[in-house]
């Protein structure tokens, strides 16, 4: 574990029980702590009364990338079991850039056979990257994503995804693959909700912000020194900058849908908070005594002590204001991380 006087400030006691194992029975069932800003005050709810505590001509931007079937298991070439998580095609054709768990020491040459039981394919590792990551070969004309699985995060302790994971952890919007793992505060948004938030003449709009293997990640030494976080692919698309800009002229507000989400529109604000639409990657990497310029309020989930995504959400919230949050949420039974409820900070 990485020590610096700023992680400790971010760790806190959570109960094995507090982690959430599956979804909740309905994605809008889930439970809402609804956290004023300015004055601390908390209030309990569900995800269906979001429309209460918003206004009509507010908009909410979401993050529509979709979860890649990217975790495949299967064994080294001397038997020991083994698995990978796919994170990108890289040159030449057939080389992909992967994390790879198993057994012992990885070395270049080292191979595996890869698969769901029914459609298998070779494996070797051809180059070592940073940070764990490999560079894998592949038989000509395997596609690991065709054989996949959904890549729960860890602590999800579960042999393998089922059917019910094939569906919950991707939201109802998801339309661009890319993510290795959910942007989880999206995941709350049923149909049912997206109406619902229409009818009381709430916007909707997207961004693109593919997850990348970071997420799972404790935070290292170098990115708390240089305060840039690992590089994820964005896309703000016009239409969506010019909803935006529209809101914030007829004095609505701009809700982000997760931090993956209130990064991409960070990221592409000026210092007036003006977006201009565009793509490229992130580093951003936002914490105490960093500025919002282009959010006014954030629907975010519960989050791992020490990392970044917990660090980002008391940039906004305020430290002091969060962990008090926290501590209730852990009090009174809220289910945390990825299949958990959900925290509304205005």
């Amino acid at each position: 574990m990485t020590t610096d006087p700023q992680l400790d400030a971010f760790d806190f006691h959570l109960p094995p029980d507090r982690i959430a194992q599956t979804p909740c029975p309905e994605r809008d069932g889930a439970r809402l702590l609804v956290l004023d800003r300015r004055s601390g005050t908390f209030e309990d709810a569900y995800i269906r009364d979001l429309p209460r505590f918003l206004d009509a001509g507010d908009l909410v931007v979401v993050n529509a990338s979709a979860v890649l079937p990217a975790r495949l298991r299967g064994r080294k070439e001397t038997g020991g079991a083994a698995e990978a998580l796919f994170l990108e095609r890289c040159t030449p054709p057939g080389h992909w850039r992967a994390l790879v768990r198993s057994s012992g020491r990885q070395r270049v040459g080292q191979k595996f056979v890869l698969g769901n039981g029914e459609v298998s394919f070779d494996a070797e590792i051809v180059e070592l990257g940073n940070r764990g990551e490999v560079t894998l070969a592949l038989d000509a004309g395997a596609d690991p994503y065709a054989v996949g699985e959904m890549p729960l995060p860890p602590y999800i302790r579960r042999p393998a995804p089922d059917a019910r994971d094939q569906e919950r952890y991707q939201t109802t919007f998801a339309r661009v693959p890319g993510s290795v793992a959910a942007p989880t505060a999206g995941l709350h948004f049923s149909k049912r909700l997206l109406a619902d938030l229409q009818r009381h003449e709430i916007g909707h709009a997207e961004v693109i912000l593919h997850v990348g293997p970071g997420t799972f990640r404790p935070l290292e030494s170098d990115q708390i020194a240089q305060g840039q976080l690992h590089p994820e692919r964005y896309e703000l698309p016009e239409s969506t900058a010019t909803k935006i800009r529209d809101t914030r002229a007829r004095g609505h507000r701009v809700i982000a849908v997760g931090t993956t989400t209130a990064r991409v529109l960070e990221s592409c604000a000026d210092e007036s908070g003006v977006l201009e639409a565009g793509s490229g990657e992130t580093r951003l990497f936002l914490r105490p005594g960093s500025r919002f310029r282009a959010i006014d309020a954030l629907l975010t989930n519960f989050h791992l002590p020490r990392s970044s995504l917990l660090m980002l959400v008391a940039a906004y919230a305020g430290t002091q204001r969060l962990l008090n949050a926290y501590e209730h949420a852990v009090a009174d039974g809220y289910r945390f991380y990825s299949y958990g409820d959900a925290m509304l900070i205005r």
